[in-house]
C-alpha cells in the first residue's frame, strides 16, 4: 500500500499535483470527452477542503518538447474552473515556467489553485531530466502524483519531481491500483477477461499474464482473426498479424494446458471492405468469404460472450469487439458493454477503446471500475513495475 494524500498534513501546504488532462480536443480546440478531468476532482476537493493549494500539471497530447498552441491546457483551466467553482491561474508559458509562475507559486493561499501549460511542452519533461524536475518541483512542498494513465512514464512530472520533494498519491491513482490489483490477486470467481484490439503482438504479455490467472479469457477485435488463422480457418482480407500467427497457436496451447476456456468468435460481421457503407453480412467462421474482412463479432459469438461475462465474479475488459466507431460494427461491442453493465459481478473497463466505447454507449457509470490509464493498466496487467506509482514511498 502506498502512502496517499490521507496519510499526511497537507493544511498550509502547495501540492504539487500531476494530474492526467490529456483529454480529446474536437477542431475547435472545445473538450469533446471530460472524464479525466472528472476522475481528478476527488483528490482535488479532498485537498482544498483539507486547506492546501493546489499547482497541477499535466501533459497534452504530443507536441515534442516544443510549444504548439493547439495542445495548450487554456480549455482544462477553463473547464476546471466550472468544475471546482473557483479561479483557476493559467499562464500560457512555453517554458512552462518563467518568473511570473514562480511568482505566482510562492503566493498562493490555500484554497487558491493554479495550471501549469503542457508539462510535453519542455524537451526534459519525456526524458525525466533533473534540471526540469528540480524546477517543478522548486514551486511547491508536497507531490502528489494522481496520474494512472502516465503511471507507466518515467517523465519528469510523473517521478523525477519525487527526487526532490516528499511524495504521495492521489485517491484517483490509489483506486487504480487497488481494483486492478485486487481483480488479479484476489479476484471473485469465475474470473473472465474479455481482450480486443487489433495485434496479438501488443498483447502477447497481457495474455499470458492473464492465462495464469482467469479461468475463462474471450478474445474478440481484430487480433480474433490471427488466432482464427493459427487454428487454420480462412479469414478473408480480415486483419492478420502475420508474424504472430505461431505465437497465438502457442497461446492456445498454454490456455488449454493451464484449463483456461479461451473461446474465439464462432461468428462475424464481415464486409468487402473497410467503410460504413461497405456491403455486409454475418458468417460462420468456417466459411468468411475470401473477399470480406471481419469487422465485429457475430450474434451467436456475442451470445456466448455475454452469457460467460453474465455468470462471472469479477470481469477485465480491454479491447472493443470490432470497429466500433463505425455504428454498423458496434453491435458486438455494445453487446459486451451492456452484459458487463448488468452483470452481478465486479466488472472493470481497463481504459483506452474499451473506456472510450462504455462512455459513448452510456455504461460507465454502471461499471464497477472505468480505468483511466490504457497503456498503464496493460502494464499493471502485464506484471510490470510502473515508475510514476513505485516512486510513491509504502504507507
Amino acid at each position: 500500500m502506498k502512502k496517499t494524500v490521507r496519510d499526511v498534513d497537507v493544511k498550509g501546504k502547495r501540492c504539487l499535483v500531476r494530474c492526467d488532462f490529456n483529454v480529446p480536443l474536437d477542431a475547435d480546440g472545445k473538450i469533446t470527452d471530460s472524464t479525466r478531468i472528472d476522475a481528478s476532482l476527488p483528490t482535488l476537493n479532498y485537498l482544498l477542503e483539507q486547506g492546501a493549494s493546489l499547482i497541477l500539471l499535466s501533459h497534452l497530447g504530443r507536441p515534442d518538447g516544443t510549444p504548439d498552441a493547439k495542445y495548450s491546457l487554456a480549455p482544462v483551466a477553463a473547464a476546471l474552473e466550472k468544475d471546482l467553482a473557483r479561479p483557476v491561474f493559467f499562464r500560457s508559458a512555453p517554458d512552462v515556467i518563467d518568473a511570473a509562475v514562480e511568482e505566482k507559486a510562492a503566493a498562493l493561499k490555500p484554497g487558491e489553485v493554479m495550471l501549469l501549460e503542457n508539462t510535453r511542452f519542455v524537451a526534459g519533461e519525456t526524458k525525466n531530466d533533473p534540471a526540469f524536475a528540480k524546477a517543478l518541483a522548486g514551486l511547491g512542498d508536497l507531490f502528489v502524483n494522481d496520474a494512472f494513465g502516465s503511471a507507466h512514464r518515467a517523465h519528469a512530472s510523473t517521478t523525477g519531481i519525487a527526487d526532490y520533494l516528499p511524495a504521495v498519491s492521489g485517491l484517483l491513482l490509489e483506486k487504480e491500483v487497488q481494483f486492478l490489483g485486487d481483480a488479479l490477486e484476489k479476484p471473485k470467481r469465475p474470473f473472465v477477461a474479455v481482450l480486443g484490439g487489433a495485434k496479438v503482438a501488443d498483447k502477447i504479455q497481457v495474455i499470458r499474464a492473464l492465462l495464469a490467472k482467469v479461468d475463462t479469457l474471450l478474445i474478440g477485435g481484430g487480433m480474433a482473426y490471427t488466432f482464427l488463422k493459427a487454428e487454420g480457418y480462412e479469414i478473408g482480407t480480415s486483419l492478420l498479424d502475420q508474424e504472430s500467427i505461431g505465437l497465438a497457436a502457442d497461446l492456445m496451447a498454454e490456455a488449454k494446458e493451464k484449463g483456461v476456456d479461451l473461446l474465439l468468435p464462432q461468428d462475424v460481421v464481415a464486409a468487402t471492405e473497410f467503410a460504413p457503407d461497405a456491403k455486409l453480412g454475418i458468417y460462420e467462421v468456417e466459411h468468411i468469404p475470401p473477399d470480406r474482412m471481419g469487422m465485429d463479432i457475430g450474434p451467436a459469438t456475442a451470445a456466448d460472450f455475454t452469457g460467460r461475462i453474465k455468470y462471472a465474479g469479477t470481469v477485465l475488459w480491454n479491447g472493443p469487439m470490432g470497429v466500433f466507431e463505425m455504428p454498423r460494427f458496434a453491435t458486438g461491442t455494445m453487446a459486451v458493454a451492456k452484459a458487463m453493465a448488468e452483470a452481478d459481478g465486479i466488472t472493470i473497463i481497463g481504459g483506452g477503446d474499451s473506456a472510450a466505447a462504455v462512455t459513448q454507449m452510456g455504461y460507465a457509470d454502471k461499471m464497477t471500475h472505468v480505468s483511466t490509464g490504457g497503456g498503464a493498466s496493460l502494464e499493471f496487467i502485464e506484471g510490470r513495475t510502473l515508475p510514476g506509482v513505485a516512486c510513491i514511498p509504502d504507507a
